[in-house]
């Protein structure tokens, strides 16, 4: 269960991460890829920060995930500069790929009829036997 303390910390970091990587996007000339920070999870010890970040579209999830990584050290530097009245010490921040709008919308077409796995079986992945 998550604290106060770290619903609040989390909350600042997930509004000034999503401004630095939007701010650097920007900067880099980068148009026609939309990226927010969709949650931020801060451990008890308050030492790391999972930051979740949905891509649209969500093909270029990864090549924005690997030019995230490869600048991580900047957006900390930066984040560490904005939040330095609110927090002691800045955690270590991992980021991930949050796919879950795509996730729901499959759910939403299987639901609309429009991939029907009845119909195509091929669209169920294979169980293993065992």
């Amino acid at each position: 269960m998550e604290t106060n303390r770290q619903k609040k910390i989390a909350g600042v970091l997930q509004r000034d991460v999503a401004d630095v990587i939007q701010q650097a996007l920007r900067e880099a000339g980068v148009h026609g890829i939309l990226v927010s920070v969709t949650k931020v999870s801060v451990t008890t010890d308050l030492s790391i920060a999972k930051v979740y970040m949905s891509v649209f579209p969500h093909t270029e999830g990864e090549k924005v995930l690997s030019e995230v990584d490869a600048v991580k050290s900047q957006i900390k530097h930066q984040v560490a500069q904005r939040t330095k009245n609110q927090l002691r010490r800045m955690p270590e921040l991992s980021y991930f790929i949050d796919d879950s709008l795509e996730y729901i919308s499959k759910i939403e077409k299987a639901v609309q009829g429009e991939e029907n796995p009845i119909q195509n079986p091929e669209l169920l992945e294979r169980r293993k036997k065992k």
